[in-house]
């Protein structure tokens, strides 16, 4: 990621607020230099570069510039461009802070913007409630602290994983907070500084977020190849080399919605085990094929003990349910049990007990969360091809996301756009853990009510039809005096 990525990538939703864009982005340029992410010293890109990613006029940026300059923020300098004033600020946060557009939305979400960068649940559903009632009826009789989990509870998920045809006992089940600890812990485990993680591109951010923060050299493989031969190799790598670990989705993948194939599952765990590489399956979003049908998970066709399962409720019930799980030998088990009580000592009870109850009524919590989300994306993908039939959004086999090719331009430059006309949506290399790819693509979640889901789309019009036309406009001669 170069460092005008980055940039980038931190301004995040500068644009969503009220007011002349150059205040808003003035604004937001301002808190990066406060919190100490732009660094004394630091340089700027030129207006015209940083106009172009922003898809803004280049006054927008130069009034910006300026009126940073007369706060004595920035210093600019004909011939040496413009950087960051060399002033003794408190620094709040370290130069690898989190830049993904995806995280940043979590971390500092907009005021008066549809957020279409969360693929997750928006309503609570009433099985949750009921689930919490009847737990709190069954809190244990004990000090609470557990931290490889509630017995019932782990109980509960082994069963879960016996009903899918992966005979598991508990002594195999890890309990965590929520999908996203689990491949924290997994990756701590199994990943030091340097080492080589082989992961898909496209994927779901948040596990790259985590390895690069735990200082894996990441290897993105292609998702096609992957999918259609069951083979994880890097882009443009001649002698790959031996990964540390490495991470997957193959069922109901974020962001593409697809399922691999039996066969390639097959040859995917034949690598990994003749390679003696662990190999995460990150099942979150597995419950969640249209077809009702989950295939089988990657460890049923492992026979030793490479595959690492990761698993929880967020995409099937709620994400404020952090409760996860990871299926895994119980040796590994055993030393991430220990490992995660230097941290946490043991997750919620009660709500482990409510995803215990939830587990075993699982086919029925399944049938319901899948018929609001086919129908919701039936919707999309209809609105879709009647107001924006230029674009490419094919249906997909589950999850909760529409990968969407642009005609032409960039998707990050027109996220830029779509923040000023009421939606934030994510561009395609927020995806790619190599941060150069999937330039023309979006991903858009239908997780939200229809009528929200119409809005957004008339939003998104409109931000196209500003966007493409600004592009596609001839520029004006040039006078020569």
């Amino acid at each position: 990621m170069t460092e005008e990525d980055r940039l980038v990538g931190w301004l995040g939703r500068w644009a969503s607020g009220r007011g002349p864009l150059y205040l808003l982005l003035a604004a937001r340029l301002r808190g990066l230099v406060d919190d100490g992410l732009l660094a004394p010293g630091s340089l700027l890109p030129p207006d015209r570069v940083l106009a172009r990613r922003l898809a803004v006029g280049r006054g927008t940026v130069v009034a910006a510039y300026d009126l940073l300059q007369q706060e004595g923020r920035l210093v600019r300098r004909r011939g040496s461009g413009t950087r960051v004033a060399e002033a003794q600020l408190p620094v709040s946060r370290s130069s690898g802070a989190v830049a993904n557009p995806l995280l940043l939305h979590v971390l500092d979400p907009p005021d008066g913007v549809t957020l279409l960068t969360c693929a997750a649940p928006v309503e609570p559903p009433p099985e949750l409630v009921e689930a919490y009632r009847e737990a709190a009826t069954r809190l244990p009789r004990d000090i609470g602290y557990h931290p490889a989990g509630l017995p019932e509870f782990r109980r509960a998920v082994a069963r879960h994983f016996t009903r899918l045809g992966l005979p598991t006992e508990p002594g195999q089940i890890l309990a965590t907070n929520g999908g996203q600890q689990a491949i924290s812990l997994l990756a701590s485990q199994f990943v030091s500084p340097g080492d080589t993680v082989r992961l898909e591109s496209p994927t779901y951010t948040g596990a790259s977020e985590i390895l690069l923060d735990a200082g894996a050299r990441i290897d993105a493989c292609d998702l096609d190849e992957l999918h259609e031969r069951g083979v994880l190799s890097p882009r443009g790598r001649s002698a790959p080399v031996r990964p540390a670990l490495a991470y997957t989705i193959p069922t109901a993948h974020n962001p593409t919605g697809r399922v691999m194939p039996s066969l390639a599952r097959r040859r995917l765990v034949a690598w990994a085990e003749e390679a003696d590489v662990p190999l995460i399956d990150d099942a979150v979003p597995a419950e969640l094929c249209f077809d009702g049908e989950r295939p089988l998970p990657l460890a049923a066709y492992a026979r030793g003990e490479q595959v690492l399962t990761v698993g929880s409720l967020s995409k099937l019930v709620w994400g404020g349910l952090r409760v996860g799980w990871i299926r895994a030998a119980e040796p590994v088990i055993s030393r991430l049990a220990r490992r995660r009580a230097v941290h946490d000592l043991g997750g919620d009870a009660v709500g482990q007990l409510a995803a215990a109850i939830l587990l075993d009524r699982a086919d029925e919590v399944r049938r319901a969360r899948l018929e609001t989300l086919k129908r919701r994306h039936d919707h999309l993908v209809a609105l879709l091809r009647e107001h924006l039939p230029e674009w490419s959004a094919r249906p997909v086999a589950g999850g909760q996301t529409l990968w969407v090719r642009l005609p032409r331009g960039d998707a990050g430059a027109f996220a830029q756009v779509t923040a000023r006309h009421g939606v934030a949506v994510p561009p395609g290399t927020a995806f790619d853990p190599a941060g150069t790819g999937y330039e023309i693509m979006l991903r858009l979640p239908f997780v939200h009510p229809e009528p929200e889901l119409t809005r957004c789309v008339e939003g998104l019009k409109s931000a196209w039809h500003d966007y493409d036309g600004t592009r596609r406009r001839p520029a004006l001669p040039t006078l020569v005096v």
